[in-house]
């Protein structure tokens, strides 16, 4: 595998191959990433390279908003692009671009590291606090959130995958619209649409107002 190389703090990586995103038509962007995956799934070092120079700055744009910390940021950027080297085979075109395959592994690895942050902030509180007795009242908060969350996965299997996939990137992982359309590859108004949509189905599904 090729070493990876330090992030870099710009907005616009050279390439290997002396090109970047910025110097290519966006119609043709995602093709591109496309088959530079591909061609890292048969071990293609080479287009890895060119890969990680393409997407890592906005890669590590997204991994640093989630947590928060410079120094965690870049080693949680590096370890998506080493699971994006081990399963590139698993990327399909026909489910999403190659863009938002790679943001979203680079989301849920700052996710992870965040959570792992606070699992270990919470072992150090007292046992005090770890085993007080939770009221009657929190408990069934908890329970009651428990439910909606299973309507809420229940109804999403009623959107359209275009519908399901813009919904859960702007309500579920918190990006913008802005931020999904670039995810998607898609025009902003498009992006919109998809989630203005999705969420009307969402609420007819779930019952709501009825």
């Amino acid at each position: 595998m090729t070493t990876l190389r330090s992030v870099p703090s710009g907005d616009s990586p050279e390439g290997t191959g002396g090109r970047s995103p910025a110097a290519d038509p966006p119609d043709e962007v995602g093709p591109r990433l496309a088959e530079l995956l591909r061609r890292s799934s048969l071990g293609d070092e080479q287009a890895f390279a060119e890969l990680y120079d393409a997407t890592s700055a906005r890669l590590h744009g997204l991994v640093l908003r989630v947590v928060r910390n410079p120094a965690q940021a870049e080693e949680v950027t590096q370890e998506a692009f080493i699971e994006v080297w081990r399963t590139a085979s698993r990327f399909d075109p026909a489910r999403g671009s190659a863009l938002s395959w790679l943001m979203t592994i680079g989301h849920r690895k700052a996710v992870d590291r965040v959570r792992s942050a606070e699992a270990s902030s919470r072992r150090d509180t007292s046992y005090h606090q770890q085993t007080q007795q939770v009221d009657h009242d929190a408990t069934a908060d908890a329970v009651h959130t428990s439910l909606e969350a299973q309507r809420v996965r229940t109804a999403l299997q009623a959107l359209t995958p275009v519908q399901h996939e813009a919904v859960k990137l702007a309500y579920f992982g918190g990006y913008t619209h802005t931020e999904v359309a670039t995810m998607l590859d898609l025009p902003v108004g498009t992006a919109k649409t998809r989630i203005r949509d999705g969420l009307i189905r969402l609420r007819d599904a779930m019952g709501v107002g009825q």
